[in-house]
C-alpha cells in the first residue's frame, strides 16, 4: 500500500468512477458521508475517500483559476475537429 507521504493511494478507473457516482449519492449533509462513499467505492477507507475528495477540490481550484492549460488535443483525421483558433 502507498506511504502516508504519497499524493494518495493508487485508485483504479473502476473506484474513480464509483467514487464520482457516491459522491453524487451522499452529498456534503449526509450523515456518516465517508463511510458511505467507501463502502460505495469498496476497499478504500473513509480517511482515504476523504483524502480523495480534498485532492480533487484542490485540483478543481487550480483548473478554475487557471493554473492547469487546456490540453492541445490533435485529430487524426481533419475535418471532424474543432481548431484551437475555433474553440477560442
Amino acid at each position: 500500500m502507498a506511504s502516508s507521504s504519497m499524493r494518495s493511494s493508487s485508485w483504479t478507473s473502476k473506484q474513480n468512477k464509483l467514487f464520482e457516482k457516491a459522491l453524487a449519492k451522499y452529498d456534503k449533509d449526509t450523515p456518516d458521508r465517508w463511510q458511505n462513499v467507501a463502502k460505495a467505492v469498496g476497499g478504500k477507507s473513509a480517511d482515504e475517500v476523504r483524502r480523495q475528495y480534498e485532492i480533487l477540490i484542490e485540483d478543481l481550484k487550480h483548473i478554475e483559476s487557471g493554473q492547469v492549460p487546456f490540453p492541445n488535443y490533435r485529430s487524426s483525421s481533419k475535418g471532424s475537429s474543432i481548431t484551437n483558433d475555433e474553440e477560442r
